[in-house]
């Protein structure tokens, strides 16, 4: 069976899943080759549309990029202000501003969309939006 169409629901998606798994190992110049790169493509699409990944809260975020990078809180001072600043944003008591959020995607290569979400604050308990 040559796969020809968009995957618009849940039984095409597992069809095609089944479909892929039967020809993933086929030489990419062959016909299902080709059918399974198409199938791909078709299948992150459908994918992206109906199983999206939510993006991570921004102070988890850059948690997860300073441990990464090996960085300790002193070095966002440059980022976020003095330690003081620093501890408080990490803490959730402190909302990050316009400026942080540049610095931060400059300092951690964070995206800005990962970094303008809302997220609640400590000490209110309150969404910072």
């Amino acid at each position: 069976m040559k796969w020809d169409k968009i995957i618009t629901t849940e039984q095409e998606y597992e069809k095609a899943l089944k479909r892929l798994s039967s020809i993933v190992d086929a030489n990419p110049d062959s016909p299902e080759g080709m059918e399974a790169e198409l199938l791909v493509t078709l299948i992150e699409k459908y994918e992206k549309e109906h199983y999206p990944i939510a993006l991570p809260e921004p102070i988890t975020a850059i948690k997860e990029a300073m441990e990464m990078k090996g960085l300790k809180d002193k070095d966002l001072m440059p980022a976020i202000g003095s330690k003081t600043i620093v501890s408080l944003v990490l803490n959730r008591k402190r909302a990050l501003t316009i400026d942080m959020i540049r610095n931060l995607h400059e300092l951690l290569g964070l995206p800005v969309d990962v970094l303008i979400q809302p997220y609640k604050l400590n000490s209110s308990q309150e969404k910072v939006k």
